[in-house]
C-alpha cells in the first residue's frame, strides 16, 4: 500500500464548489495503458504548445505532421475542418450529402484518437469541387465562416497555426484556397476587440504568434524559397516510448479515412515536413520562439513544473502505480492554481486521467439496450474496477440529476457493481446531431448555440458522474451511457446509448414516379418504441384528391403500422417534396423518421430526417426491360429505376461473363465500378463483345487513378480530372436530332435546370473520334467541354461512357437528368 502523506492531500476547495472548480473526466471503456504510454502522457502534461492545423475538408489534414507535433513535441494540435466532407464521394456504401458528412466526421475523429490531436469544425457544408475561392465564397457565407474560425482560435489559443494550403487562387479545390484565405484573415482578427465582439462573453481576444503553411510540391520534394522563412521538422523519426515511427501513425491515421479509399502505408526511414512562414512575428531557427512556456503564468507553475519534471525523471515504469504519489502532488499543486487560464482545465483533466491510467483503473456504464426513447425505462449498470490495492472508497454517482449512494471500497481487482432501474424524462431530447437539429441555409448548417461551433459531434445522450476518494483527495469521472454485446465474430461490441422519437415514419420509397395518367403506391411503415398509439396518415402539401390511404396493418408484436397508399397526378410535369406524419388522438403530430448508419470502422450512427419523399410528374412511358446493374463504390440508382419500373438484378463479382451478359438488354456499370470492382475488369473483353453483339451498356464515371482497367470502353478514351462543377452552368445541345436526346424522351435546354452540387466528374478528356458528343458543358470562366457524354454504335449494340453526376442526379429526384437517363436505357430498342 503506497503511503498517504500529509503533503498531498491539501484541500483546495470543499463541497459543491470544489467539484464546480474541474471539469470531469469523459470516461471510455477502459484508461488502462502501458507504462511507456503512460510516461509519454506525462511529458504532454509538461508541454504547453498549441498548434492550430487548419483545412477545408475531412482527410485534407496532414497526418505525418500532426502526429510528429503531437507526439513529437508533444505538443495540444487541432485540427479545423471548414466542411464534413459532405459533398464527396463514398467508396464504402451508398450514404451521400448529410449521411457521409457524418461518416467522415466520424473518420476524423477515429483519425485524431490514432495521431493525438483534436477535431473541429466550422458550419460549412461541402458543396462539391469549386475552382476557385470566389466561386466558393460565392456559395459560404465570408463572415459567418470568418466568425466561426476567430471562435475556435479563441477558445483553443494556439501558439501557431498552420494552413494546409496556399492562398494563391487556381492551383487547388477553391474549398483549399479559401480555407488558407479565411484561416490568415482570422489570424489576424482574432485578438482584436472589436472583431466578433458578441463572443467576447465567453471567451478573450487571442491573437496567435504566426501562421505558417505547411508548403509542399506535388509530386516532388518541396524546394524552400531563400527569400522566404521556412522551417523543417524530422516527420520520419522513430518513437520509443510508442515503439513506432510518425509516419506509421500517420498511416494508421490516414488509413481511418475508409469512405474515401485512403487506405495508407507508411514510407520507412527519414522523411521531412515544411512549415513556410505567411505572418506575424519573425523568427531565426524554432517556428516557437518567443512563445512562453505557459506554466510561466501561474503563481506557483515553476514549481508545478518542477514536480513533473522530477516525476519524469524518476519514473517507475516496472510499476507505474509507484508514480502515485507525486501525480497526486501534481493534482493538488494544480487545483490550487487561482488564475483562470483554460489550458489550466485542460491541464487538470490530463493529470486526473494520469491517476486513473496508472491505477490500471476500468469503469462502464451501461444499458440493456442500444436505442431508447424519453419516456422510456432502462436498466443501467455501472461497473468499476481497480486492479491494485490502492483502495479507492466510492461515494455516490449521479445520472439524470439523481443522486444515487454507492459507499463501496474498490481495490484488489474486485470490481464494484451498481444497477438501477432508470426513467428517461420525456423532455430528454433525441440524439439528432447537433448541425442537423435546424434547416441549413446559403451551405451553412444552422447552429443556434455559439458553444456548439466547432464541436465534432454531440455529447453523450445520458451520462453519469462517478464520484470518489482516492488517499482523501475527492475526485469524479464522467461516464457516457453505452451499449455493450458480444459479436460471435468480433467478440466485444460497444455502441452510444442513442435517444429517438417515440414515434418515427418510412417511406419505402425517396422518389415517387408519376408516369403519364399512372397511378403510384407507397408504402408507410410507423414505429412506436412504446405500444401502438391509434392515430391518422396524412401527407404535407397535397389535396386530400391526390392521395388515398387504401389500407393499413398493425402489427402489435413488432408495435408497428403499415399503411399502403395510392397517389394521382392531375396532369402536368414537376417535382414537388412531401412530408409524411402521423396524428394520435391527443393531437401529437410525429413526422421524423429515423435512419441509421452502420460500418465496422466508425460508432453506429442515427438521426431523424423528416419522412419525406419526391413526388416527381412526368408525361414519359417506358418500355419493360430487364438491366442488369454490376455495383461499383456503392449508389442508389438501382432502386430509382426499380421505381420507375424496369426490371434491375444486381450482378455481384461472381456472377459475370459473356453467358450472363447476354440475358440483358441493358447492362449499367455502377460508380467507380473500373477503381473497386477487380471481377468487372476481368471481364472487359467480354462487355466489348456483349456490346458487340447488340448489347446496350452505360458506363458511369470512375476516377482516373487508380484503374484496375484501361480498357473501359470499345474505342480508346482517356480519364481526366476535367468536372463542370457549377450545378446551373450552361449546357449545349450540340447534337439536337441524336437517339439520345430524343427518344422516347425529347430533352431541351431546359432539362438541365435544377441539377445538384454539380454537372459531373471525370470526364474523358480524349477519346477516339468513333464516340458521338451530343452535349457540351462549360464552367464560368473555363473552357468547353464535350467529355460529359460519349455515346458510340459498336458492331450491332450501343456503348455509353458518362462522368454526368447520376448517382446525385437521379436519388435527388430530378426530372430532367431522370428523362435524360432513361434515354440512354432506351436506346437498347433502337
Amino acid at each position: 500500500m503506497i503511503p498517504t502523506p500529509t503533503r498531498y492531500l491539501a484541500p483546495v476547495l470543499s463541497g459543491l464548489l470544489y467539484f464546480m472548480a474541474f471539469l470531469p473526466l469523459v470516461g471510455s471503456v477502459s484508461f488502462a495503458q502501458s507504462s511507456s504510454e503512460i510516461y509519454h502522457e506525462l511529458l504532454r502534461l509538461r508541454e504547453t504548445k498549441r498548434v492550430l492545423y487548419v483545412a477545408a475538408h475531412p482527410d485534407d489534414e496532414n497526418t505525418r505532421l500532426i502526429a510528429y507535433l503531437a507526439n513529437g513535441l508533444h505538443a495540444e494540435v487541432g485540427y479545423l475542418s471548414l466542411t464534413r466532407g459532405d459533398g464527396g464521394q463514398n467508396l464504402i456504401g451508398k450514404e451521400l450529402g448529410i449521411e457521409l458528412g457524418m461518416i467522415r466526421t466520424q473518420e476524423l475523429l477515429k483519425a485524431r484518437e490514432t495521431d493525438g490531436g483534436k477535431q473541429f469544425f466550422s458550419r460549412a457544408i461541402d458543396f462539391g469541387y469549386s475552382r476557385n475561392p470566389d466561386e466558393t465564397l460565392s456559395n459560404w457565407d465570408r463572415n459567418k465562416l470568418l466568425s466561426d474560425l476567430v471562435w475556435v482560435i479563441r477558445n483553443f489559443q494556439p501558439d501557431l497555426i498552420i494552413t494546409r494550403f496556399n492562398t494563391t487562387p487556381g492551383t487547388t479545390h477553391g474549398h483549399h484556397t479559401t480555407s488558407a484565405i479565411l484561416a490568415a484573415e482570422a489570424f489576424e482578427r482574432s485578438g482584436q476587440a472589436d472583431a466578433f465582439p458578441e463572443q467576447l462573453h465567453e471567451v478573450e481576444p487571442w491573437s496567435a504568434k504566426r501562421i505558417f503553411w505547411n508548403a509542399y510540391s506535388w509530386g516532388s520534394q518541396y524546394e524552400p524559397k531563400p527569400d522566404i522563412p521556412y522551417h523543417t521538422f524530422p516527420v520520419g523519426e522513430y518513437n520509443a516510448l510508442l515503439g513506432t515511427s510518425y509516419s506509421q501513425i500517420a498511416a494508421d491515421s490516414r488509413t481511418m479515412h475508409k469512405s474515401q479509399g485512403f487506405g495508407s502505408t507508411a514510407s520507412i526511414g527519414e522523411g521531412k515536413d515544411f512549415i513556410e512562414f505567411v505572418g506575424g512575428e519573425p523568427f531565426e531557427s524554432d517556428p516557437f520562439e518567443g512563445i512562453s512556456d505557459r506554466w510561466q503564468q501561474l503563481s506557483e507553475g515553476r514549481e508545478i513544473l518542477n514536480r513533473i519534471e522530477e516525476l519524469l525523471a524518476i519514473f517507475d515504469f516496472a510499476t507505474p502505480v509507484n508514480n502515485l504519489p507525486e501525480l497526486l502532488e501534481i493534482r493538488t499543486m494544480l487545483n490550487q492554481v487561482q488564475e483562470n487560464f483554460p489550458w489550466v482545465s485542460e491541464k487538470q483533466r490530463q493529470v486526473e486521467q494520469l491517476i486513473l491510467d496508472v491505477l490500471g483503473w476500468k469503469a462502464l456504464f451501461l444499458a440493456n439496450k442500444e436505442l431508447s426513447f424519453p419516456s422510456d425505462r432502462i436498466n443501467a449498470r455501472l461497473i468499476v474496477n481497480q486492479p491494485g490495492d490502492e483502495r479507492l472508497e466510492l461515494d455516490h454517482f449521479e445520472v439524470l440529476g439523481t443522486r444515487y449512494p454507492i459507499n463501496a471500497g474498490l481495490s484488489n481487482n474486485q470490481p464494484v457493481e451498481w444497477e438501477q432501474e432508470l426513467r428517461i424524462p420525456s423532455t430528454h431530447p433525441v440524439s439528432q446531431p447537433y448541425w442537423l437539429k435546424s434547416p441549413a441555409e446559403d451551405n451553412l448548417y444552422t447552429v443556434a448555440e455559439q458553444n456548439a461551433i466547432g464541436k465534432p459531434f454531440n455529447d453523450p445522450a445520458v451520462s453519469g458522474i462517478l464520484r470518489f476518494r482516492l488517499y482523501d483527495q475527492e475526485m469524479e469521472v464522467r461516464l457516457p451511457l453505452q451499449y455493450r454485446y458480444n459479436d460471435q465474430v468480433n467478440g466485444e461490441i460497444i455502441q452510444p446509448f442513442t435517444l429517438v422519437p417515440k414515434i418515427s415514419l418510412a417511406v419505402d420509397q425517396e422518389n415517387v414516379f408519376l408516369l403519364g395518367q399512372q397511378e403510384a403506391r407507397i408504402g408507410v411503415t410507423v414505429s412506436f418504441e412504446g405500444a401502438i398509439e391509434p392515430g391518422v396518415l396524412g401527407i404535407e402539401g397535397l389535396e386530400s384528391g391526390d392521395y388515398t390511404v387504401l389500407d393499413s396493418l398493425a402489427d402489435p408484436s413488432s408495435n408497428r403500422l403499415f399503411f399502403n397508399v395510392a397517389l394521382r397526378n392531375p396532369n402536368g410535369e414537376s417535382k414537388s417534396q412531401h412530408t409524411v406524419f402521423y396524428k394520435t388522438r391527443e393531437g401529437s403530430v410525429y413526422m421524423q423518421g429515423k435512419k441509421r448508419i452502420v460500418h465496422p470502422h466508425i460508432p453506429n450512427l442515427t438521426y431523424f430526417p423528416e419522412a419525406s419523399f419526391n413526388l416527381i410528374r412526368l408525361n414519359m412511358d417506358l418500355r419493360k426491360q430487364t438491366i442488369g446493374y454490376i455495383p461499383g463504390a456503392g449508389d442508389e440508382i438501382p432502386d430509382i429505376l426499380r421505381n420507375l419500373g424496369y426490371t434491375v438484378e444486381i450482378l455481384e463479382s461472381g456472377n459475370l461473363g459473356g453467358s450472363v451478359f447476354g440475358k440483358y438488354t441493358t447492362l449499367i456499370v455502377g460508380i467507380r465500378a473500373f477503381n473497386v470492382n477487380q471481377g468487372l475488369a476481368n471481364q472487359t473483353a467480354a462487355l466489348m463483345d456483349y456490346v458487340k453483339q447488340g448489347g446496350n451498356l452505360i458506363v458511369q464515371y470512375n476516377t482516373s487513378s487508380p484503374l484496375l482497367s484501361r480498357q473501359l470502353g470499345p474505342y480508346p478514351l482517356e480519364l481526366s480530372r476535367d468536372r463542370i462543377t457549377v450545378e446551373d452552368s450552361p449546357v449545349s445541345l450540340i447534337l439536337k436530332d441524336h437517339p439520345v436526346l430524343t427518344q422516347p424522351n425529347t430533352i431541351e435546354e431546359s432539362d438541365f435546370d435544377g441539377w445538384v452540387q454539380e454537372r459531373g466528374l471525370y470526364f474523358p478528356g480524349s477519346w477516339d473520334e468513333a464516340y458521338q458528343t451530343p452535349l457540351q458543358m462549360q464552367d464560368p470562366n473555363e473552357p468547353p467541354t464535350k467529355g460529359s457524354l460519349l455515346v458510340a454504335r459498336y458492331g450491332e449494340g450501343t456503348y455509353t461512357y458518362s462522368g454526368i453526376s447520376w448517382f446525385r442526379l437521379l436519388p435527388a429526384g430530378v426530372p430532367g437528368a431522370i428523362k435524360l437517363f432513361v434515354n440512354l436505357i432506351e436506346q437498347a430498342h433502337e
